[in-house]
């Protein structure tokens, strides 16, 4: 290959829903770049990695059964759930697997997501040096900014950094809790020395990835190997083959795009089409693998399909209405579309804080009535400051997508 040196990367993934075809866009750019890839997968995420062009291995430990987090309502259960089916649960398992990999294969580095932290465990026992992708906003405590999972938005002056300190040390007591002992354990199994906090197993990277553009998150004091290289704009397979025809007409198109992967949203669906209804818009809902599209009940002027290729779409549409996943909301900016977001849990809350303090929509509870989701809907419609506000995010995101940081960060300089 023309370009830099090839090198053979193991890169360590776990089946997040959204995130899959964004940690496979890294392996798929480091395959076409000429580069040896092993992906360690989940079965669920086997064929779409294989597409890529990486040699595929699965994890040996399947994970246990879906992680419902929809349905839990209490914080404690929802961090321990958490930490049994993404964090602890899976890092012995996934140490030993990845110690098989890197002692037959000797890659030069491993890539983890965020999930895999036995992978990372795993390659510190043996001096590879390893990445870990973020494909989101950065999640851990930092100073000077809000606590990740919360949507809350910047607070100055002392009141505001005590808030954030203190929302700091909660979560991480909260992770330590369920999660720490476990690694710890791991850790020891391997050689190392127990670490204090989770997330110090995830500092220990040679770089922390962050899948986003610095402008759409919020600034704060980050530890010195955080680099933000840009998000992944890749439909997932199952979308990106399909074609869309929306409504006849020329009202502004308004694209639907939920979650991936089920989180109890069907009423919510329908709710929005119900908004959309009412309205003089062309309504395009897409459902996703999770939710039959026929369980929706639609209107003359909204269609209602299982999949669309949303980059294509969003670059015919006038709004995104989403549950602010960070894949959604990254190709609706990207595309310079304003979104209403009715945000459902995980990292989605962030999102939203995000796109309503930067001006490119707004939020809607997700339980709101259709009225509301309508008014919300004819207000950003109504106001050309939502989707100037958009453009102004979309131009940093097309220069951070068009750009090279990624592979820059990923490829050692010699």
């Amino acid at each position: 290959m023309s370009g830099p040196t090839s090198h053979h990367y193991l890169v360590a993934l776990a089946d997040g829903g959204g995130t899959v075809p964004v940690e496979l866009g890294v392996v798929r750019r480091l395959v076409e770049r000429g580069h040896r890839v092993t992906a360690l997968v989940d079965e669920s995420m086997a064929g779409p990695s294989r597409a890529t062009g990486a040699a595929v291995h699965l994890w040996s430990t399947p994970r246990g059964a879906e992680f419902r987090d929809w349905a839990i309502r209490n914080p404690l259960e929802l961090a321990k759930s958490m930490s049994e089916h993404y964090l602890s649960g899976p890092a012995a398992g996934h140490a030993a697997d990845t110690l098989a990999d890197l002692d037959g294969a000797l890659p030069d580095r491993v890539v983890a997501t965020f999930f895999t932290l036995g992978a990372m465990i795993a390659a510190e026992s043996r001096g590879v040096p390893f990445d870990v992708l973020m494909p989101n906003i950065y999640i851990a405590p930092v100073r000077g900014r809000p606590v990740g999972g919360a949507g809350l938005s910047p607070m100055r002056g002392p009141i505001g950094a005590m808030r954030d300190r203190m929302a700091g040390a909660a979560t991480t007591r909260l992770l330590d809790r369920y999660a720490l002992a476990t690694l710890n354990a791991v850790r020891a199994t391997h050689g190392l020395a127990p670490i204090e906090h989770v997330w110090e197993q995830v500092h220990h990277a040679r770089r922390e990835l962050v899948l986003t553009t610095a402008e759409f998150d919020f600034a704060g004091d980050f530890p010195p190997n955080v680099r933000f290289v840009g998000p992944i704009l890749d439909d997932p397979d199952w979308a990106a083959r399909t074609t869309f025809a929306p409504p006849a007409g020329d009202g502004p198109l308004v694209l639907v795009a939920l979650s991936s992967t089920f989180q109890n949203h069907a009423d919510c669906l329908q709710r929005i089409a119900d908004a959309l209804a009412r309205l003089p818009v062309r309504g395009l809902v897409t459902t996703g693998p999770a939710i039959p599209p026929e369980l929706i009940e639609t209107s003359e002027n909204v269609v209602v399909v299982a999949s669309a290729p949303h980059r294509a779409a969003m670059r015919r549409a006038s709004l995104v209405v989403t549950h602010g996943g960070h894949g959604t909301v990254m190709k609706s900016l990207a595309a310079g579309v304003p979104l209403v977001v009715l945000h459902h849990g995980r990292d989605q809350a962030d999102n939203a804080v995000r796109v309503v303090r930067h001006g490119a929509g707004v939020a809607v509870p997700r339980r709101a009535p259709s009225d509301d989701i309508a008014a919300a809907i004819e207000r950003v419609l109504g106001n050309a400051r939502y989707r100037e506000a958009a453009e102004r995010l979309g131009a940093a995101i097309n220069r951070d997508v068009s750009g090279s940081a990624l592979l820059d960060e990923l490829e050692p300089a010699h």
